[in-house]
């Protein structure tokens, strides 16, 4: 079994949400033609394509800063479209307090496992004190989060706040939290990864990254000591998952570690049986 642990789902309902409507959000923030062919049948296709089973397709609220959200209920009816193939984190946007809180209960109830954040839309460091009681909901409700970390194409968004060295701290203060550094951290890779290494909770993932171009630092660790942490992605539809799984196939892998990576890290990360 192949899973994705990453991947975007643009419906015509979520671009339509978007600022300026059908999609023209998207190319002022900087994704312009990538994010063209990211609904459900696409997202589908391209699984089939690449042998690939099950794939985690995203939600995202920064409303409050960006105009930006892609709502849980789109990823939930996609999701129950789709049953056995597509699996759905949700998003809250933090900076609604409570009602942030709320809307976690909610995605729960909707049968979505996860929470997904991207920290230059939000304005805020993943340290925020904001975050904390999103935190503590999704600790008590067993939802990890998948947080965006390093370089990103949102046009005059700040990098600053993707840095991952402040997940450190929120691993510690909530140990059963899992947390999934996504992107690996890029440029502060080494930051990100000694931060997977030294705490139980957290995983990274090798989404949006070409696997010829990951650097052979990411490489080594997750070949050797953060082999049981590392976790397939995609970030379709920025990528096609058949050309990251045939440029993994080229990586000097060990085969226990091609199995933890697109497999078995996934299958405990998600609960999956």
């Amino acid at each position: 079994m192949i899973i994705d642990t990453h991947a975007q789902l643009f419906t015509k309902e979520a671009l339509a949400a978007f600022q300026g409507g059908s999609g023209a959000g998207l190319d002022a923030m900087g994704y312009g033609f990538f994010f063209r062919k990211g609904g459900p049948k696409d997202t589908l296709a391209d699984m089939d394509e690449a042998g690939v089973d099950k794939s985690v397709v995203v939600a995202v609220d920064a409303e409050s800063t960006a105009g930006f959200k892609i709502p849980n209920e789109l990823v939930a009816e996609s999701v129950a479209a789709h049953p056995g193939r597509l699996i759905g984190f949700g998003s809250v946007d933090p900076h609604r307090g409570r009602v942030a809180v709320k809307e976690i209960e909610q995605a729960k109830a909707l049968g979505l496992v996860g929470l997904k954040f991207i920290p230059q839309l939000l304005e805020m460091s993943f340290d925020d004190s904001r975050f904390w009681p999103i935190y503590e909901a999704a600790q008590a409700l067993g939802l990890p989060v998948l947080c965006h970390t390093g370089t990103h194409f949102h046009a005059g968004k700040k990098l600053k706040y993707c840095q991952p060295l402040p997940l450190d701290e929120v691993a510690i203060e909530f140990p059963r939290l899992k947390i999934i550094i996504a992107h690996f951290g890029f440029p502060w890779f080494a930051e990100a990864l000694a931060i997977v290494q030294r705490n139980p909770n957290v995983y990274f993932n090798i989404a949006g990254w070409a696997p010829k171009h990951i650097p052979e630092m990411v490489i080594t660790y997750l070949n050797g000591p953060l082999r049981n942490k590392a976790l397939f992605g995609s970030d379709h539809p920025l990528l096609p998952r058949k050309r990251i799984l045939d440029e993994l196939a080229a990586l000097p892998l060990k085969d226990e570690t091609r199995k933890l990576l697109l497999e078995d890290n996934p299958k405990t990360l998600l609960g999956i049986s």
